[in-house]
């Protein structure tokens, strides 16, 4: 990875820091090295899963799995928060469905899914910054127009909330924090 790829990683990394409590549990979806959790030090244990790892990849208090999720990650383990960042543009239209039912499958009640999106506009300058030997520019050719606002169509109510959204990286990358919400029967209502 270049500077710059390294740079920008990090501060999506740190505002995605800014959401992630003392002491949590953390599924890192497109994980790559697992710089999430070398930088987020409040981090008790996580998971990191990328189809670029070819084994696993134990650390102390982290484990980085090989595959794609959410077919290569088949774990019966609930996490306080699940990331993906700068990851959602990668996936098929055809799997929303599955990976946002998958999410919700292993998020605790009242978990966190921090999710970061560049803009749709964004691939033209990652082409151009590429082609200037600027970036390595990971995956680009996977990238197929993706609407940021799409992210809240994915993830939807009931089973998410969201609670935070924001611009960054000079208005280049979004931010979207869903919280799970936490499954309760519907009852009558008495009269």
């Amino acid at each position: 990875m270049k500077q710059l790829d390294i740079f920008l990683r990090d501060w999506r990394i740190c505002q995605a820091g800014q959401f992630i409590g003392q002491g949590a549990t953390v599924l890192d979806i497109g994980t790559g090295d697992g710089a999430l959790f070398e930088k987020v030090k409040q981090i008790s244990w996580g998971a990191g899963v990328d189809p670029l790892i070819t084994n696993v990849i134990e650390h102390n208090n982290y484990t980085l799995y090989p595959g794609s999720f959410p077919a290569a990650f088949d774990c019966a383990i609930k996490f306080d928060v699940i990331t993906m960042l700068a990851v959602l543009e990668h996936f098929p239209q055809t799997s929303y469905h599955t990976l946002a039912s998958r999410c919700a499958q292993l998020l605790m009640p009242e978990g966190l899914l921090i999710i970061t999106v560049p803009s749709a506009h964004v691939d033209s300058l990652l082409q151009l910054m590429k082609w200037l030997g600027l970036i390595d520019g990971m995956n680009l050719d996977e990238h197929h127009g993706f609407d940021p606002q799409q992210t809240r169509v994915i993830f939807t109510a009931p089973i998410f909330r969201l609670i935070h959204y924001k611009r960054f990286q000079l208005g280049l990358n979004c931010l979207f924090v869903f919280r799970r919400m936490d499954e309760q029967p519907v009852t009558a209502r008495s009269l």
